[in-house]
């Protein structure tokens, strides 16, 4: 029994109606994000898969990684993509103090208003999506109170479970995006066997069954 729901339940939804798991419309416009990078090769990957199809995505960056790998962040920016925070260490909410969590999670906006050069009409680091999508309910009203806006998931592609196959992983996205899904995958070491198969047929999907893709706002 896998610990994730790959299509978010709507009582989840409802009973924490203060995060935001989707976005709807009636444009079939959808959300794809990006969490754990930057990450040397993998990042410039996705840009360059993105680019393919015009796609413009939200990217929820670990700050520790933004500090090693700043010229590949500042690429993310340049290519008009949106930026997230997803804390400094990529720390697990439920185990963590939650001065602490609200500490390190500060730290990673400091570090990406550092190389973003304070471009808030690219770089939106008032965004924040917890680790693992674990937080508890002290922490997430501390970081809204500093005006974060909490960003969940409607639909988990589970590129970072090795356990299945990358068929499967596909399967995830294309049999349960609907118009103002926000989708979640990982540039990261981790998740990229499964990566790198299915965010090219995502892309072809979506494309040839019109939908259309945009950046999280704050």
């Amino acid at each position: 029994m896998k610990a994730y729901w790959v299509k978010t339940n709507r009582l989840i939804k409802k009973l924490f109606s203060n995060y935001v798991w989707d976005i709807p419309n009636k444009e079939n416009k959808i959300y794809l994000t990006f969490d754990d990078g930057p990450t040397p090769e993998i990042t410039a990957w996705v840009l360059n898969q993105l680019e393919q199809y015009n796609a413009k995505a939200t990217f929820f960056c670990i700050g520790k990684n933004i500090e090693q790998h700043p010229e590949i962040f500042k690429k993310v920016i340049e290519k008009g993509h949106a930026i997230g925070n997803h804390t400094f260490n990529h720390l697990n909410g439920w185990k963590t103090n939650t001065n602490e969590y609200i500490e390190n999670s500060v730290q990673c906006s400091v570090i990406s208003n550092q190389f973003s050069n304070n471009k808030p009409q690219t770089t939106d680091n008032q965004l924040f999506r917890p680790p693992y999508g674990k937080i508890k309910r002290a922490q997430a009203k501390k970081l809204r109170q500093k005006g974060y806006k909490i960003i969940m998931w409607d639909v988990l592609s589970a590129d970072f479970d090795q356990s299945i196959t990358k068929e499967k992983c596909l399967k995830n996205v294309v049999n349960n995006t609907r118009s103002g899904s926000i989708i979640v995958f990982h540039d990261s070491i981790k998740a990229f066997e499964n990566l790198k198969y299915v965010l090219p047929k995502v892309l072809e999907y979506l494309v040839e069954n019109h939908f259309s893709f945009e950046t999280i706002k704050n």
